[in-house]
């Protein structure tokens, strides 16, 4: 049996989709789905029941996602365990793909996230041409919205503790050779429509990455290879000098940004809601848990 954790907080826009993807197919009577809908002020809690009856769906009125996830562990009872983030997309075929990994070596998998980007802005793309050259791009545990776990690897650390990135967090318990981002197991993760939004999004992703070195400096060695050198190497193209333009300004902001929120002891949840909306309707970024 594969556990699969999905925390919800007001996703009932999207996680009918999800829950179809894991539905469909032979596989359904192999998993074990807990949805935690938290905080939800929408029907997202109603929209799970029907998009799959088999699934245990847990209401609590505390917004949080690492309350969700702690709750989630209570009810789960089997291994391998993936944790699956509500937004995104990912099929039976990936989740059998990651579990069978996880009994063959690695503590810790994930898949290789698919960004998908046909309703962004000229200057999203841009951002995300350039991301894909980079290291970080081939990282699964963290930006594909999944990661799995074995019985071991989730023995190496207690309940998820109060911090921004919880998968940034569960990356950095393994060193590079006990996890893995496996190349035949995709996540479909739906991009910001717009560079603001954009902006948003990476400021809590680095506002996450400053938290968890500050508070982790022994573990933040495992975090992965760095960026730096892939993109100096890039700027030898100048054809590329346009896009590289929009990274390295959406990464000066984003850092901006998040070192505001550190000195304004400022936390919360950046949430992107256009990658949420229908094709045509663009929602502004809110914080929510």
């Amino acid at each position: 049996m594969i556990s699969i954790v999905i925390p919800a907080h007001n996703e009932s826009a999207v996680i009918a989709r999800l829950l179809a993807a894991l539905r469909d197919g032979p596989l359904r009577e192999e998993m074990e789905i807990v949805v935690v809908c938290n905080g939800c002020t929408d029907d997202t809690a109603a929209v799970t029941r029907r998009a799959d009856p088999q699934a245990r769906v847990i209401e609590t009125d505390i917004a949080g996602k690492i309350h969700a996830l702690n709750l989630a562990e209570t009810a789960s009872t089997s291994f391998p365990r993936l944790y699956i983030d509500a937004d995104i997309v990912v099929t039976q075929a990936t989740v059998a793909t990651l579990a069978a990994r996880l009994t063959q070596g690695p503590l810790a998998v994930a898949p290789r996230a698919e960004i998908v980007t046909e309703q962004c802005s000229l200057p999203v793309r841009a951002y995300f041409n350039i991301r894909d050259m980079l290291p970080s791009a081939r990282e699964g545990i963290g930006g594909s919205g999944v990661y799995g776990l074995s019985e071991a690897g989730r023995r190496r650390f207690g309940t998820f503790p109060p911090v921004t990135a919880d998968d940034g967090f569960v990356r950095i318990q393994f060193a590079e050779d006990e996890r893995e981002t496996v190349s035949g197991a995709v996540s479909r993760v739906t991009a910001p429509r717009r560079l603001r939004h954009l902006v948003a999004i990476k400021s809590r992703s680095l506002f996450g990455s400053y938290e968890l070195a500050t508070l982790y400096p022994h573990l933040w060695k495992n975090r992965g290879e760095s960026n730096h050198r892939a993109l100096l190497r890039l700027y030898l193209r100048p054809w590329l000098w346009p896009a590289l333009a929009v990274y390295s300004w959406v990464m000066i902001e984003a850092r901006r940004q998040a070192k505001r929120r550190i000195r304004n002891r400022q936390a919360g949840w950046q949430r992107d809601e256009t990658s949420r909306a229908p094709a045509g309707a663009v929602h502004t970024i809110g914080q929510s848990p």
